[in-house]
């Protein structure tokens, strides 16, 4: 299988903690570029009456057709800022591809795979509309829009090739007074690029200006209630629809749920924590195979040998065939793209071999598809997204390196593999041109229709506590427990799971109440 493709964002979720070289923790901050998702709903005075809205409620798409056979591609307007509707307006691309038949069409279900970054568009087309379960899109029209700042949406743009080449290798591990500083500007570059380059639509790529764009699009497709999955990020952002429009909701699918009432740090320190028991389970997995690069030991000699190596990559960077070098920080980025899901364990093993035995390669390419670099030295916006929104949804975790630098035993504690490294990664918004607008809170969404959230026991990237979390803040809220390894449930080879949800998008059953599956 193309290392390239294998951990593209159908299956990522970003929170700060999760994109390490890069924003302290995807999510977040793919799990929180520093900030991780958890916005609180602007004040209604802030926001334009319906009246003064209508005429996006009221536009019609031109659809036309894109992509492979069967999608259709169209653009949606919405506004720039929703307390200035009569102002700037803000161009969305939407893809769907229509229900297939036989069977009563429900209507649209809108996708999303998460990030915050992560384009639901290419997921749409290269996953979603063609790879969920037949009776789902032989009775839903299948539909996504890149939110805003994402992919076809007006991107967030901030650094170019070589430079995020740079950014990517900067050490997050810092030894001394230099090399903090060298850290901190490097955010401080990022934040300051983000600002030349896409000033303009930064103030306004929160996850709660999403969800309104999101009720936008129900009324344009002619849909009352709004039916949707949304996975990891995505959770977040079906969860902020719910609590802006209760009324209006749907059946709606939240898997490998975040958890809105936890401040950035704590978002960002349960993260790592995941990654440590996805780590784990790897490392159970690995010492009992001949080929295990990290021993045959216990899992807790794997993990010593493995930040054994780390330090070594931090001294010595091994070379790669090409102009870039293996250091700790891409090192690391590769092993954490590979606890999203346990099928590339055999390829983390061969990698890790490799890399230990001088060529970094492998282990260079799994950091590559991580960060969604092509082979031609460029990015996809994925990163700059992720910073963007998640540094607007929620205050950073730490103002700058002093605090950084007190929280690393408490990371460490989380993992003593990844939480040195993912601590200084939080650091990412503290350098972040526009103010946060939004705040951790708990979501309740009273009035809303029946909401499922799935959580994974040994989620790496949202740990299965968050999805208990969320189920319980929802007011009608059912949690279905997957049992077992790997970033999200649906579509990922528990036939338990997948009946489950299909029966609720079909006929609006929930789970009964403690389902777990394995």
């Amino acid at each position: 299988m193309d290392s390239r493709r294998l951990f593209r964002t159908s299956r990522l979720i970003r929170t700060s903690a999760v994109s390490l070289s890069v924003f302290g923790l995807l999510l977040a901050g793919c799990s929180d570029s520093g900030s991780t998702p958890a916005a609180s709903a602007p004040a209604s005075a802030s926001i334009a009456s319906p009246e003064q809205l209508k005429a996006f409620y009221d536009q019609r798409l031109t659809w036309r057709a894109c992509g492979v056979a069967g999608f259709e591609c169209a653009t949606m307007k919405a506004p720039l800022d929703y307390a200035d509707p009569d102002g700037e307006q803000i161009k969305l691309a939407v893809s769907r591809v229509k229900a297939t038949g036989p069977g009563k069409r429900l209507g649209s279900l809108l996708v999303n795979p998460g990030g915050p970054g992560g384009s639901a568009v290419g997921y749409l087309q290269g996953y979603a509309g063609i790879g969920y379960p037949a009776p789902v899109r032989a009775r839903y029209d299948m539909v996504a829009v890149d939110p805003r700042g994402v992919a076809r949406s007006e991107p967030v743009r901030c650094l170019d090739g070589p430079q995020m080449d740079v950014y990517t290798q900067v050490d997050q591990t810092p030894d001394d007074s230099g090399e903090k500083d060298r850290l901190a500007a490097s955010f401080k570059d990022f934040a300051a690029g983000c600002q030349k380059r896409s000033g303009r639509i930064l103030p306004h790529v929160s996850t709660v200006e999403s969800a309104r764009d999101m009720d936008i699009l129900r009324a344009v497709l002619g849909d009352k209630r709004l039916n949707y999955v949304g996975a990891s990020y995505g959770t977040f952002l079906g969860a902020t629809y719910a609590e802006l429009f209760p009324s209006r909701t749907g059946r709606l699918v939240l898997d490998g749920a975040m958890d809105p009432s936890l401040p950035t740090a704590e978002l960002n320190r349960d993260q790592t924590a995941g990654f440590e028991t996805a780590f784990q389970s790897f490392a159970a997995d690995c010492v009992k195979r001949s080929d295990c690069p990290l021993g045959t030991g216990s899992p807790a000699a794997a993990a010593d040998r493995l930040k054994a190596f780390f330090a070594e990559l931090d001294a010595a960077p091994v070379p790669t065939g090409e102009s870039r070098q293996l250091g700790e920080a891409l090192a690391t980025t590769g092993v954490i793209a590979a606890m999203y899901d346990e099928s590339a364990w055999p390829q983390l093993r061969e990698a890790l071999t490799r890399a230990m035995g001088g060529e970094g390669s492998a282990l260079l390419a799994l950091a590559d598809s991580y960060y969604e670099r092509e082979t031609d030295g460029t990015y996809s916006n994925l990163m700059y997204a992720n910073a963007a929104v998640n540094c607007l949804d929620q205050p950073p975790a730490f103002t700058g390196p002093a605090q950084a630098a007190a929280a690393v035993p408490s990371f460490e504690k989380a993992s003593p593999v990844f939480g040195e490294g993912l601590a200084w990664a939080s650091l990412n918004c503290a350098y972040w041109p526009t103010e946060a607008t939004g705040s951790a809170h708990r979501i309740e969404a009273r009035g809303a229709a029946p909401i499922v959230v799935v959580g994974t026991t040994r989620d790496p990237a949202t740990p299965y506590k968050w999805a208990k979390a969320l189920a319980a803040q929802l007011s009608s809220g059912t949690l279905l427990t997957y049992d077992g390894d790997g970033h999200t449930a649906y579509g990922r080879g528990s036939d338990c799971v997948d009946t489950a949800i299909n029966t609720y998008l079909l006929d609006g059953t929930v789970p009964p109440a403690g389902k777990r599956c394995r």
